[in-house]
């Protein structure tokens, strides 16, 4: 598959141009060992096309990622999902649709809502491994929708921050049933497009959907798609994106998804085959002494406490084994692989978990003492999100309004939503995810 965001740029190098134009390092490395990745640098040249006024190099390598994805139109973030995200809930602002989400959205989500002054109505999932996965009811869907006196749309996250995957299909055929759209939050999933039955969202109904092709393809940090299922749409997302994003997206980014489209059609298929059979494998080995959560399969997500062991100390011995987590606590530990993992990486990973659980010490499960519910909402999101804001100690919150959302990423899933009242059962989850201020409204 031709690349031609990546040919301009050698291209260019190559010419010994004058850069008589930006960026400030003139495609020269004031340092030692980044001299490649300088010469690649540039800005909206002639002939470098524009991100978001696409006509001609970037809007190839789009519609090579879109024929690949089997979209309507795909289009390429240098900002990550949070771009596209924002894009999204842009669009559906656009048509006044009601934003109906299931709770376990990232912190983008919610950032997106206040700077679009949305309200959302909330569905929680019927939780397993704490705040971060969870099940999704149709029921519970379905009567969201119908209750809705305007027109609605659906936000989901999948996979989930384990790597759980919903019933996109069966959300889907629903959705459009009550007239809603679709949005799913597949930043976690750019790479279940190619299994031997796509899993991909936009294969299974949705109407959007963003992937972080860094996150699971080789793709540099902050490349991802928004992807689209409606020819409606698909002359939209450009300028629901340029809302928000930087008018100097990186064309380092921009050309490692167009090199990104060249190993998914050449090597992603075989690539996955290869894995499996290797994550199987290591599952089977360790089966008698850990359980594994419901996930798509390069997500390895290990209920430890449940297996007798504290998540973060297993995490701290893969370090010591040469073996960086995805993240941890004390209920699960997330190890995240990728379809271009190596047989020697995936023996590394079983290496650094044997090594792991012999040497972790046992952990008596404590049961969480707290129960997922939603805090009452007091005033919208947007007014608590940018009034006047004070960070206090978790513990002294209880009564306070949530101001700004500050969780941590990973894996920035949030516990109080902006103008929610935080009471008892928040501050009890607070402290089993270790945090230990939060922002809230001033008195």
């Amino acid at each position: 598959m031709d690349t031609p965001i990546y040919d301009f740029l050698r291209s260019y190098a190559a010419s010994g141009a004058l850069r008589a134009h930006m960026p400030g390092h003139k495609g020269v490395s004031p340092v030692k060992g980044l001299e490649e990745l300088y010469s690649l640098d540039i800005t909206e040249i002639k002939g470098a096309d524009s991100l978001f006024e696409a006509d001609g190099i970037i809007a190839q390598s789009e519609a090579n990622a879109s024929r690949l994805y089997g979209t309507a139109a795909t289009v390429y973030s240098a900002g990550g999902s949070t771009l596209c995200i924002q894009a999204m809930l842009a669009l559906m602002k656009q048509e006044s649709r009601r934003i109906i989400a299931v709770r376990n959205v990232h912190r983008a989500f919610l950032n997106a809502a206040a700077l679009l002054g949305l309200d959302v109505q909330w569905i929680l999932p019927e939780y397993s491994g704490g705040i971060l996965s969870g099940r999704i009811e149709l029921s519970e869907v379905e009567a969201a929708l119908e209750a809705s006196e305007v027109p609605a749309c659906l936000y989901v996250t999948s996979p989930d921050y384990t790597g759980r995957l919903a019933d996109i299909a069966a959300l889907a055929a629903l959705c459009h049933r009550q007239g809603a759209k679709l949005l799913v939050d597949n930043a976690h999933g750019a790479h279940i497009a190619f299994f031997e039955e796509s899993l991909h969202p936009i294969a299974l109904g949705a109407d959007l959907c963003c992937d972080s092709s860094h996150k699971m393809l080789p793709a540099l940090t902050g490349a991802a798609m928004l992807h689209t299922s409606c020819e409606e749409y698909a002359p939209k997302l450009k300028q629901a994106m340029s809302l928000f994003g930087s008018t100097s997206p990186s064309y380092l980014i921009m050309a490692s998804l167009d090199l990104c489209n060249g190993y998914i059609s050449d090597r992603i298929k075989d690539d996955i085959a290869a894995a499996l059979p290797h994550i199987a494998e290591l599952k089977k080995e360790l089966s008698d002494r850990l359980i594994f959560a419901e996930s798509e399969p390069f997500h390895i997500t290990i209920k430890a406490a449940e297996s007798g062991f504290s998540g973060n100390e297993l995490a701290e011995l893969l370090r010591e084994n040469g073996a960086e987590c995805e993240y941890a606590d004390e209920e699960l530990l997330v190890l995240l692989m990728s379809p271009s993992s190596s047989a020697a990486d995936f023996g590394r990973l079983r290496a650094a978990l044997e090594s792991a659980v012999s040497g972790a010490s046992r952990y008596e499960r404590r049961k969480p003492s707290f129960q997922m519910k939603l805090p009452k909402m007091t005033c919208a999101i947007r007014e608590a999100a940018f009034a006047p804001a004070e960070e206090i100690a978790a513990e002294d919150a209880e009564g306070r309004v949530c101001a700004s959302v500050k969780v941590p990423c990973p894996p920035a899933v949030p516990i109080a939503v902006s103008g929610e009242i935080i009471d008892r059962s928040c501050i009890e989850v607070f402290r089993a995810y270790g945090i230990g201020t939060v922002l809230v409204m001033k008195n």
